[in-house]
Order: structure tokens, then sequence, then C-alpha cells
């Protein structure tokens, strides 16, 4: 017997080009997606138990409902295996909580849009990738389950640009967003820990992120030198106070990890060198490729508007 849907079916003629008519409906970035026909969708349907009609949440602005059924049709038009869905359902999740503030992210003059930072044993499972330009294209997981996540802000909570999102500007990762934490070898503890969890949970943590920056210091050979410059990257005028992502490269970690600092000292120098961030505002992970002293700085919306989320999967 053939499954009753509960999301609105929209008959195509077969002479109609689907990925233009996916256009012409408005259900796109601005990039081709993936036709999501009742035989896609049920088969990413298969990559959870949870009931099709079961409500994960209402997405502002528009406070339109997101059912597991019209998540994975957003899923299946970004190009997600069915794998990736508990990860996207949880992610979508964390977003509408409270403390998130979607509202806000949504509708805000500010650049900022839903990232998404992977920890635990999801992160293989789902080849996420945690090194190599881990912030740009090439990554099937990544590219996907971030913009089904943009889809959905967008899909069914209707921030579409110029109406109710009201970004001056934006920023790339507004298209996908989705990386992990390279915990295999980071000389910390990994982030999830950092926030409550145990290391072998799977987590993801939503944080709402401008525009990714670099931090080039390939000087410095003192986990001080490295911090001050990290500092200095992050109180440049313009970017907001509150809470800040700070993705140490490979190389960085292993210096400052060298000279003794453990996590908790790495917040503490950068809170008391800024004089502008609490170690509570600082989100810090380790990812990248395992040459070059580079990290990167991602500036948050500002505190109080807006607090990362994490979930277990």
């Amino acid at each position: 017997m053939a499954r009753e849907w509960h999301s609105t079916a929209v008959e195509i003629d077969e002479t109609e080009d689907l990925i233009e008519a996916c256009y012409e409906n408005g259900w796109t970035d601005g990039l081709p997606v993936v036709p999501p026909t009742s035989e896609r969708v049920e088969r990413m349907l298969s990559g959870t138990d949870r009931d099709p009609d079961e409500l994960i949440a209402a997405v502002p602005p528009k406070w339109g409902r997101a059912t597991v059924e019209k998540v994975a049709i957003n899923a299946v038009m970004a190009g997600c295996k069915p794998a990736y869905l508990p990860l996207i359902l949880t992610a979508v999740e964390a977003m509408t909580a409270e403390q998130f503030n979607l509202h806000g992210v949504q509708v805000t003059t500010s650049h900022v849009g839903p990232m998404l930072i992977v920890n635990g044993p999801i992160r293989e499972a789902l080849d996420i990738n945690d090194g190599f330009n881990l912030f740009g294209q090439g990554w099937r997981a990544n590219a996907t389950i971030g913009r089904a996540v943009r889809f959905v802000c967008t899909n069914i909570g209707g921030a579409f640009p110029g109406e109710l999102d009201r970004a001056a500007f934006g920023h790339a990762g507004k298209y996908t967003c989705c990386i992990a934490e390279n915990e295999t070898v980071s000389p910390w503890e990994p982030l999830h820990v950092n926030r409550g969890f145990q290391a072998d949970d799977s987590t993801v943590t939503v944080f709402a992120a401008a525009g990714p920056q670099t931090v080039n210091d390939h000087g410095s050979n003192t986990a001080e030198g490295i911090l001050r410059t990290i500092s200095a990257n992050i109180t440049a005028p313009g970017n907001s106070s509150g809470e800040t992502l700070v993705v140490i490269g490979v190389e960085h970690a292993k210096t400052i990890s060298g000279d003794g600092f453990s996590k908790t000292d790495v917040r503490q120098y950068i809170a008391d060198t800024t004089k502008r961030y609490t170690v509570e505002d600082l989100l810090l992970t380790v990812a990248g490729g395992p040459a070059g002293r580079w990290s990167i700085v991602v500036p948050g919306w500002g505190s109080p508007s807006s607090r990362a989320v994490t979930l277990k999967v």
C-alpha cells in the first residue's frame, strides 16, 4: 500500500524539465537541485525510523512546519544520502532552540547563517571533511548536509533574500556550511566534550556564523605569539563581540600545545588579551590540512543575539 503524503504534491508535465520546474517554484538556492520525486523522498526517509509526520519544529520567520517528511524533501533537493538524515533532523532541532534565536538569524541585516560543527563517531561514519579545504568545495557530506539545513531555513522558514531575509551582504557560507572537528590529530579534548557530552557521543553544534576569516601566522614559534595574532584578528574593528568560533590549524595546535597550553589556557589567554570576550564566548576546535601555519576565526552574531546549541544525534 502506498504511503499517504501530507506534503503538497505538484504534478509536473512529463515534457517539462524538472529542474527548471524547481526554479520556477522558488525551491532552489540559485543552484540546480535534485527534483524531489516521491521515490527519492521515500528512499531518503529510509535513513530514519522517525515517523514522517512527526513535527521537528516550526521554522521562523514564517513558522512553517518542519516535519520529518518535509525535511527529507529538502535533503533530497540538496543531494544528501539517506544516512545523513538523522544528523540533519538534529541540526533542525538545534537551530530552532530558543537560545539560538533562528528568527533573528533569518531576518537580521547582519550576514550570519547557521553553521554546523560535527563531533564524535558520526564524523567518520558519514565521511564529513575535517581536513584539507574543509570550508571549501569538493566534499559531498559537508556540502549537502549544510545545504539541506539552508533549504529548511528558506523553503520551510520562508527566509527568501530581499523578502524576509534582510541580510545586507550575506556570505558564501549561507549556501552551505558544515565542518567536522579533526579529533584524531587534535592535542586537546573535542568541542562536544567541552560542552558536556561524552567523547563517544555523536553531536552537532549549530552556530550563527559570519564569514570565516583567515589567520596567517607563519612567523611565530611560540604559543603566545600565535595566540596574540589570533586575538588581534578577533578584535579587528567591525567584528562582533560575543560568541566566536576559533578553528586552530594543525600546525598551530602542535606549537600551542607543545608550549603546555590546554584548551582552557587558550580560551583564557584570548579572553585576557582581547578584554572583550569571556571564556564561555569562545568555541575552540582543531581542523584543517596537516601543513600550513593557518587558523580560522568565524565571528558570530554577537551576544546575546544568538548562542550556539549542541545536541546529540
